[in-house]
């Protein structure tokens, strides 16, 4: 492992946050009223960490009314890159996991109208959705784009992705799954590097994507990729694969 590795990042992340709250418009209450039952499903808001209670199992293929390949989306934001590459792919399932209401209200909306049937979303943290909901090699893909970067070093360690996550995510793709990462945030990029370059791929099977993708790659350009791209800040991606058999 390259000396240069934060060491920080070899923890587990600290994973207690707080919702972020915002005010709903009256249309997103009232889908969120009327269509949050039946699309999303919120977390149980757990005591302190000893004292939590596993969460109840995910069984996808009741949920969805049907059995196809899944796709994870960490991080939705206002969901218009979920809602849009869903479209774009009916033939996969995706399940959108964020925590800021104003968000997901905004995403049912958007599955609302456009008619998507395969779109489910969950409010709560990430982690435990990969830790206790997702069956081992059950994914298609994992999408985490614009992660929130925790720019301060003291609060390095709340970032989502560190070497613990990054192995539970290889071990929720199934073979031939894709992770696929954006960023705009220069330090969390040169992290993310980092953490790739120095994972035991005896262990989490992920390499660099060089081949064709089972998944799109497309993603659409939403006001906030297009406000960086006017301060002048550099998107970067990374496209791994999970490959099959030992490394």
């Amino acid at each position: 492992m390259s000396d240069t590795v934060d060491q920080s990042r070899l923890y587990p992340r600290v994973t207690s946050f707080r919702f972020r709250r915002g005010t709903l418009t009256p249309g997103q209450r009232r889908n969120w009223e009327t269509l949050w039952p039946a699309l999303g499903r919120d977390l149980r808001i757990h005591p302190e960490p000893g004292g939590r209670v596993a969460e109840p199992p995910l069984h996808t293929d009741r949920w969805f009314g049907r059995s196809a390949p899944l796709i994870l989306e960490i991080g939705s934001g206002t969901g218009i890159s979920t809602a849009a590459m869903a479209g774009a792919e009916p033939q996969f399932d995706v399940i959108a996991v964020e925590v800021y209401q104003p968000g997901l209200a905004q995403l049912v909306g958007l599955v609302d109208r456009g008619g998507l049937t395969n779109v489910r979303m969950i409010r709560g943290d990430a982690v435990i959705v990969l830790d206790e909901l997702i069956e081992p090699q059950s994914l298609q893909a994992i999408r985490v784009f614009f992660p929130d970067p925790w720019p301060k070093a003291r609060h390095h360690k709340r970032r989502l992705l560190q070497s613990g996550t990054l192995a539970t995510m290889a071990e929720r793709l199934a073979d031939g799954g894709v992770l696929h990462i954006a960023t705009d945030h220069a330090d969390y990029t040169e992290w993310i590097r980092e953490l790739l370059d120095a994972q035991d791929t005896t262990r989490t099977h992920l390499v660099p994507l060089t081949g064709d993708s089972p998944v799109s790659l497309a993603r659409p350009t939403t006001k906030f990729e297009g406000r960086a791209a006017t301060e002048g800040r550099v998107v970067t991606e990374f496209v791994y694969t999970r490959a099959e058999g030992d490394q």
